[in-house]
């Protein structure tokens, strides 16, 4: 009997441990359903910004975005086992990974087609986002906010 209740103790870590991914599926879920959209029902994201900065026109902030919260997410799931700098690389490539299938998937939108700056803008910002949680202070708070 022991053993059943220890497996079964085992089975709720590893469900509790996946449940800290579901932020990250649901940002997954969001970005894949503004990539269904087509770029006249999107125009551009946040162009005030672009307005302002007229140098960063060409940098699509939308991209960025998405990807440092997608980051973010993922750092999210992983807690505190995401502190070292392989586990970071490893969000980066994710976020990246998932940018391409993003990316894919724009080729069969009507008025959308893929392109491969947005892959640089989605892994820019999940790099700038694991690089702001590897600061120390902002690591110990992260950390305190999201266990």
């Amino acid at each position: 009997m022991k053993q059943t209740l220890q497996h079964t103790g085992g089975s709720r870590k590893t469900r509790r441990s996946l449940f800290y991914f579901v932020p990250a599926l649901l940002i997954m879920a969001a970005i894949y359903l503004l990539s269904s959209r087509t770029s006249g029902e999107l125009d551009t994201f946040l162009p005030w910004f672009q307005k302002l900065v007229p140098a960063m026109s060409s940098f699509d902030w939308g991209h960025f975005i998405a990807y440092f919260v997608l980051a973010a997410a993922i750092d999210f799931g992983f807690g505190s086992r995401a502190d070292n700098w392989g586990m970071k690389i490893l969000i980066v490539i994710l976020c990246g990974l998932y940018g391409v299938t993003d990316e894919y998937h724009q080729s069969f939108v009507g008025g959308r087609t893929p392109d491969i700056l947005d892959i640089r803008n989605d892994c820019i910002g999940a790099a700038v986002a694991v690089a702001l949680i590897s600061i120390p202070a902002i690591r110990e708070h992260w950390r305190k906010v999201t266990s």
